[in-house]
């Protein structure tokens, strides 16, 4: 039946300056393009077709996808768009170095937020210009559904919701699905799809640029799932 391909985008530019990055729309670093095109390599040398592709509102997660799919030959395949997909929003963490948050707010409060699961950062103020809603990026959107901080379980939410929304429908259809998105947009798909418990997926790590294949039965239960090499 259908396969899905989940690749976390190649290395941001603030990836390599250990800044929270979130919803700032950064581009890919030299070192993270490299790795979108290792990943479009093991699609191909893997002889996968993709049928359809997945991607967030954010350049890095969309130049991981068409780097990806230029280098495995791959151009012509259709890419839908959605913030849904979207990074967990750090809220007033945005744009601060990781060392310097910790040193801030302590080892405790830091590793709830980062690697716990209900506990969000600092929200953004309303009128903060990093509030997404004066981004024009989100002008379709009501303002009332973007954060202004995000838990993972928020986060969970959104990403759940959208993969039975649009890509559980094509993968039903028995369809090769790739979504390039995010390091915790991913970590809360796969919580649900390898029911991973709320404790448990602090611990799972999702590597830039490395594609990981499920494998669905016609219910659309995981039968197999494996890192392409």
């Amino acid at each position: 039946m259908g396969k899905l391909i989940l690749v976390r985008h190649g290395k941001s530019l603030w990836n390599v300056k250990n800044v929270f990055t979130g919803w700032t729309d950064v581009d890919l670093a030299p070192e993270g393009m490299e790795e979108a095109k290792k990943a479009g390599e093991l699609i191909k040398s893997n002889l996968i077709d993709i049928d359809i592709c997945f991607s967030s509102y954010l350049k890095r997660a969309i130049r991981t996808a068409w780097i990806l799919l230029e280098t495995a030959e791959m151009m012509h395949v259709d890419t839908k768009y959605s913030w849904k997909l979207n990074e967990r929003h750090y809220g007033d963490w945005q744009g601060k170095n990781k060392d310097e948050v910790l040193e801030e707010v302590g080892e405790e409060f830091f590793l709830s937020v980062r690697r716990g699961y209900a506990t969000p950062p600092p929200s953004l103020s309303i009128n903060d210009k990093r509030n997404p809603k004066f981004d024009s990026n989100y002008k379709a959107l009501d303002a009332s559904v973007l954060p202004l901080a995000e838990s993972l379980k928020d986060t969970s939410k959104r990403v759940v919701n959208y993969f039975f929304e649009a890509i559980a429908p094509e993968l039903a259809k028995g369809k090769t699905v790739l979504i390039s998105a995010h390091g915790n947009s991913l970590r809360a798909l796969i919580e649900y799809l390898e029911h991973i418990s709320s404790e448990e997926i602090a611990k799972v790590e999702v590597a830039t640029g490395v594609p990981h294949l499920y494998e669905f039965d016609g219910k659309l239960n995981v039968v197999e799932h494996y890192q392409l090499k």
